[in-house]
Order: C-alpha cells, then sequence, then structure tokens
C-alpha cells in the first residue's frame, strides 16, 4: 500500500518535495553526519581521514518513488565545485540517473546534468499515461547537500512501496575507487548499480577511492549492516604484503560479526594494457597469489560461506573496456557485472 503524499513547497509552477520524504536506499545507517554520506556519524575519527572524506560522496545512494507525473524534474546542491575529472564526466561524478520499472525490469529513462554547484533539471517531459516506479541514482564521486524533485500540479509524488522481504537484505560492496564508480559515464552504470537493478535488491556502496584497504575498522562497521552477501574487492589498492597482512583478520572479524552471511572475495582485475607492461602483471599476480593463499588459509580454519572470484576474466581480454588500463568504461562495469553475477546468484537464498 502506498503511502500518502506529504506537504510540498510550491514554485514555477512545479511543485517539489525533498527527496528524503521518498524512499532512500543505499544509506547504511540513520545517523549520518551529511543527509547522503555513506558511513556513520560514529565513523569519524575511527576511519582514517580519507576514507571519512569519501564517504561524504553519495556513490550508491538511490531514491525510489512512485508518480503518475507526465514530466519528472530535480534540483539539487553539490558540496564540491570540481563537477568533473579528466576521465570520468560529470553525468557520472556529479550527476543524477534515473530508472523506471518495466515489465522487462528496470530501464535507463534519463540523466540530470550537471552544470554548478546549485542545478535545476527537467530530466523527461512527456512521459507516457501511467503510474510508475523510479528508481534515481545520486551521485558517484561528489557530495549531496540537498535534492528535491518535482511534478506539474495535479500530478502525484509518493514513497515507493516496501520491497518484499526476500529482496529487503542489500548487496554490500567494500573496495576502491572501482567499487565507487570510477570512471562510469553515468552513476547508474556502476556494475554496482547494474548488479542491484539485475538482483532486484537495494546496494551499498562502500568503495573509496584510492582507499580500499581491508582497514579492520571498516570490518567492523560492515557487521552493523545486516548484508544479503558482502562482496570485499579490494585488491586494486593492495599489494601482496597488505594482502598477506590483512585479509585474513579482516574476514575473520567480519565472521565473527556475521556467522553465517556468505561472503565473496574479488580478484584484482587485469590491467587492460597489462600485455605492454611487466610491472603490471606482476603485480597482479603476487596479489592474486597473496589473496588465494588467504582464502584456503581460512578455509583450511573451517570459515563458513566464504566464496572466491577470479579477476582475470573481469574487464574481458580485448583490452577495450577502461579509460587508462585500470578503471571501467561503461563497457567495463558491464562486463563486471556479467562476471560478478552468477558468483552472486548462487549466494542469495
Amino acid at each position: 500500500m502506498l503511502l500518502p503524499v506529504l506537504v510540498f513547497a510550491r514554485g514555477d509552477e512545479i511543485t517539489w518535495r525533498d527527496a528524503r520524504e521518498l524512499v532512500v536506499e543505499g544509506q547504511g545507517w540513520v545517523q549520518t553526519a551529511a543527509p547522503w554520506a555513506r558511513l556513520p556519524a560514529a565513523a569519524e575519527g575511527v576511519v582514517r581521514d580519507a576514507v571519512w572524506g569519501l564517504s561524504r560522496h553519495s556513490a550508491g545512494v538511490a531514491i525510489r518513488f512512485v508518480s503518475d507525473s507526465p514530466s519528472l524534474h530535480a534540483r539539487w546542491t553539490l558540496t564540491n565545485p570540481e563537477l568533473a575529472m579528466a576521465h570520468m564526466p560529470a553525468t557520472g561524478v556529479s550527476g543524477l540517473d534515473l530508472y523506471a520499472r518495466t515489465y522487462e525490469g528496470w530501464r535507463w529513462v534519463a540523466s540530470g546534468q550537471p552544470r554548478a554547484l546549485e542545478n535545476t533539471s527537467t530530466l523527461i517531459n512527456e512521459l507516457p499515461p501511467g503510474t510508475r516506479e523510479y528508481l534515481l541514482y545520486l551521485p558517484l564521486y561528489n557530495g549531496v547537500e540537498s535534492l528535491q524533485l518535482g511534478i506539474p500540479p495535479g500530478s502525484r509524488l509518493e514513497p515507493a512501496a516496501e520491497r518484499p522481504k526476500e529482496h529487503t537484505a542489500p548487496l554490500v560492496f567494500y573496495g576502491t575507487s572501482i567499487t565507487q564508480g570510477a570512471c562510469a559515464s553515468r552513476p547508474g552504470m556502476a556494475h554496482t548499480a547494474i548488479l542491484g537493478r539485475r538482483f532486484d535488491r537495494p546496494v551499498i556502496n562502500l568503495g573509496f577511492s584510492g582507499n580500499g584497504t581491508l582497514d579492520i575498522e571498516l570490518a567492523e562497521f560492515l557487521g552493523e549492516l545486516d548484508a544479503a552477501v558482502y562482496i570485499l574487492d579490494c585488491l586494486p589498492n593492495l599489494r601482496a604484503d597488505k594482502v598477506t597482512e590483512r585479509t585474513a583478520p579482516f574476514v575473520r572479524r567480519l565472521r565473527e560479526l556475521r556467522p553465517t552471511t556468505p561472503i565473496l572475495l574479488v580478484e584484482d582485475r587485469t590491467y587492460a594494457n597489462d600485455i605492454w607492461r611487466a610491472t603490471s602483471r606482476a603485480r597482479n599476480e603476487t596479489s592474486r597469489a597473496a589473496f588465494r593463499a588467504a582464502y584456503e588459509e581460512l578455509i583450511n580454519e573451517g570459515v563458513q560461506h566464504l566464496s572466491y572470484l577470479e579477476g582475470a576474466a573481469l574487464l574481458g581480454n580485448d583490452g577495450e573496456a577502461t579509460v587508462d588500463s585500470s578503471h571501467p568504461t561503461d563497457l567495463g562495469f558491464m562486463r563486471q557485472a556479467d562476471a560478478f553475477h552468477p558468483a552472486i546468484a548462487a549466494l542469495l537464498p
């Protein structure tokens, strides 16, 4: 049953509503230091400063709502005036991304293109008649101070219905810049988001650019989340010695906190131009060997519900799936989603 429409603010022939009055997914904690942050306020001073700063980015946070409006509008205020990066467009770094549920699954509708710290955008006009469920992704590499959705007067904009009980537990990803979403062209094209739509589950994205290093403090916070599956994808930020030092203690602690939740360990992807770079090949080989050894050590200890995904096929083998040999394009993220999909599906009830 849908909830009643709450109070709106009016202006410019558009009825605006605060997005926080709708269904918010992708935030594992209610008590956050910023409206759209990804770690709890209690993490400040506990996690490293770099992780805390990156947690203010809204990667993976999404809004689910229902509307019968013929047009949808958005206005959002960002925290960082740097809207894009040299290798990642503004639509992915600072933009919004809208999907609608159809009989064939979630389908892309439109993106909100950022042009300044404060943005107002008509996401789409002339929608066909009907009431639909929508999913709106927030920026991957910027913070959001405020977000409002707008419809013409007389249309409806309401929170989406609760997900079925068997689909409420989120997929929880912990990793690096790739997990955070670099370098997707828009937020819905990160592999974490693609997988969320495929499995029709919430996703919590705890990717921290350059800082997915299996910090034991993060094991404590992950353990607070009632996840369907934990996906640990930190090798791109770890060399072999740190892999050996940190993998087993992190998994042991997470397993103590969550005795039965499946944990998927993900190897590093192969660099797209590693055929030309012996150093890159060697790093992959040594970090993967250390990771596999840690996995086997844990299995031999009797750690249950632990799985392993090899990294060689994550981006394909044609060298065409990245912007810089490391970070995926949309093609790369789609390939990663294809590789992750069967490994995660095998772990879901």
